[in-house]
């Protein structure tokens, strides 16, 4: 095993996760670094041999009870050679007691099994490209925040605010908007500009035609027509309508669980993100 040291993670480390992320084909987005950042700045780590960074993890505390692990990278070179479980086992603790959810290829299921992780679901990518009218819809503003919060922990079963504060707060390549019936706010979409088209996440909506209408507002609230969309089993609906419009599926992930989780509730239509739940 080749020596390394394990170490948290600055912002600007994040950045280069990303960096790699985007080099396995991953697509990240062009402002994710600071938002997953905010999520838990003690959550994310790195290996290094020789005074340079060649694996990283994420392993963010959205709260007490909960944390996600993602962002489970290592440079070709240093791949085999015990240095990316290495990292595993030091980043892991730092989710402590808490249910750790992950999004995984399923090929690494049975890796995962070894850690703990059981299999709950399937997370779907599907990809195409929107037509449909022009952002009508209203952009999430601050007051905005405590009832989506709440949309957000009914729809993932799972309450992760710290993430949720940066996620919806606007800027130039990232925008939430909301939807409303007589009672309120009834679902929210957020899209984000990445280095190929964008991805629409979290997807918190009624229903799939309401969940549909969400993303296509969302889409053309940032400008953009080609779509990314991940889509869990459990909002099959919602999975069917896209491929009706067009939609095809490019790869799915195995949702993993090690320890207690809460199951998504039918409102969440679209996984905010891979790396962070």
């Amino acid at each position: 095993m080749t020596e390394a040291l394990y170490r948290t993670a600055t912002q600007a480390d994040v950045v280069l996760m990303l960096d790699w992320a985007a080099d396995e084909g991953w697509n990240p987005g062009l402002d994710d670094a600071m938002a997953f950042y905010a999520a838990d700045p003690q959550g994310f780590f790195v290996a290094e041999v020789n005074g340079a960074q060649v694996a990283a993890i994420s392993v963010v505390n959205h709260s007490d009870s909960f944390a996600f692990l993602g962002l489970y990278l290592c440079l070709p070179a240093f791949r085999n050679k015990g240095i990316g479980y290495g990292l595993w086992r030091h980043a892991i603790a730092h989710a402590g007691e808490r249910t750790v959810g992950l999004d995984g290829v399923p090929a690494q299921e049975a890796n995962y099994a070894k850690s703990g992780f059981e299999l709950a679901d399937r997370t779907r990518r599907l990809t195409g490209t929107v037509v449909g009218p022009a952002q009508l819809l209203p952009f999430a503003s601050p007051e905005d925040f405590a009832a989506l919060t709440q949309l957000d922990a009914a729809a993932n079963g799972v309450t992760r605010p710290r993430f949720l504060e940066e996620w919806l707060r606007p800027v130039p390549s990232r925008v939430s908007v909301v939807l409303h019936d007589g009672a309120g706010i009834s679902g929210f979409a957020t899209a984000r500009l990445c280095r190929e088209g964008c991805k629409i996440g979290p997807v918190v909506a009624p229903d799939a035609a309401a969940a549909f209408y969400l993303m296509q507002q969302a889409a053309a609230a940032v400008g953009c027509a080609s779509v990314f969309v991940d889509v869990p089993d459990t909002s099959a609906a919602f999975g069917a309508l896209l491929r009706q419009n067009g939609f095809a599926e490019t790869f799915a992930t195995a949702r993993m669980y090690r320890g207690q989780r809460s199951d998504p509730g039918d409102m969440l239509h679209a996984v905010a993100t891979l790396e962070l739940g």
